[in-house]
């Protein structure tokens, strides 16, 4: 396909998809948006966390700190004052946090603080981590994540402690939330495929080779892990305005988990397959609910077992992972070359089959 089609087509395609999620926000029921609202969030963090460990090749288990921190600050910044004062009835609010709200006018910028904040933090423990390598640097990141576990629970006058801070606006909706998807994407896709890029791919293929030719490792290193922080904190505070409370308990490790099952599922160091996936675990994750539930099979009845449906998912893991060692796209792009080779390939065989159809017939 000719590379200046490609541009048009993807400006196209992003239009109609805006127009799908308009038409969804004003006559979808509030599951299905619901449910849409997760995949987008998780797009915006899965990419993120796939730019340092897919294209970088650097081990981190932190992105649920990075969350915490941009969940936490949105919070903070647009939940109303009067909200506020009925929250902290155990230790009052700190000021400023306990004199101001954000309107609904300004909810870009407190996602956009709170993506600074998770970026700072990012600089913060990526100084004296990421000269680790390896295992010993997942370490150091898990360590950051508990160690965010712990501030929330304790730092009460700031995060209200383990109740959380409940009544958070409803501010997230679907074009906030899939805006913010589609943005991360050419944001780390156009990042990936710049020279920081290639320079990011060097050092995870070989760390010592690509110093040696004069790559400042430690700089690229940085450049991913605060990138992928801010998105990790835009992708909290989403999170904390679509189901209106934050707590300590939403960023456990459990999150990191879930986001290293998407990109490893997708294949390490593809964007795309990264997003995809992500739509997949979110919509899959629903579609199980059914096999917690009671099932009548003629005379047998089958009482509903909590927790089945991760039964399910992990079996469905565990096959895919033998089937595709590599995740669903290694680490390939899906681009318009790719699509209109599968149209072309599928066509010809459907006028394979026509013709030969068309030969018994005769």
């Amino acid at each position: 396909m000719k590379r200046e089609w490609q541009m048009p087509l993807t400006v196209l395609s992003i239009a109609v998809f805006a127009l799908f999620i308009w038409w969804g926000q004003n006559h979808l029921n509030a599951y299905y948006i619901r449910v849409l609202n997760t995949a987008a969030i998780y797009i915006v963090a899965a990419v993120a966390y796939n730019l340092i460990n897919g294209v970088t090749g650097q081990f981190s288990l932190g992105p649920n700190g990075f969350m915490a921190l941009g969940g936490f600050t949105v919070a903070l910044l647009v939940l109303p004052v009067p909200q506020k004062q009925m929250v902290y009835f155990l230790q009052p609010l700190i000021w400023p946090f306990n004199s101001f709200s954000l309107p609904q006018g300004l909810f870009v910028i407190a996602v956009l603080l709170g993506g600074v904040i998770a970026a700072l933090g990012g600089l913060l423990i990526g100084f004296p981590t990421l000269r680790l390598r390896g295992d010993y640097l997942a370490i150091a990141t898990f360590g950051f994540g508990e160690i965010i576990f712990v501030l929330a629970n304790n730092l009460i006058p700031l995060t209200n402690g383990a109740l959380g801070i409940k009544g958070i606006p409803e501010y997230s909706t679907l074009m906030w939330t899939w805006g913010w998807a589609i943005f991360s994407i050419i944001m780390v896709s156009n990042l990936a495929k710049s020279s920081y890029g290639r320079a990011m791919k060097a050092i995870r293929e070989d760390e010592i080779a690509a110093e040696a030719m004069g790559i400042n490792v430690f700089f690229h290193k940085m450049l991913a892990f605060t990138v992928s922080a801010f998105f990790a904190g835009v992708a909290g505070g989403l999170l904390a305005t679509l189901i209106t409370t934050v707590s300590p308990s939403l960023f456990m490790f459990t999150m990191t988990f879930n986001l290293l099952i998407i990109i490893v599922l997708g294949g390490l160091g593809s964007i795309t397959g990264s997003a995809i996936t992500a739509v997949l675990f979110a919509f899959l994750q629903e579609l199980l609910r059914a096999v917690e539930a009671p099932i009548q099979l003629g005379p047998i009845h089958l009482p509903g077992v909590a927790g089945m449906r991760m039964v399910v998912f992990s079996l469905l893991l565990i096959l895919a992972m033998l089937f595709y060692r590599r995740g669903l796209f290694g680490k390939k792009e899906l681009t318009w070359d790719t699509i209109f080779s599968l149209l072309g390939r599928t066509g010809k065989r459907v006028g394979t089959t026509w013709k030969s159809e068309k030969m018994k017939l005769s």
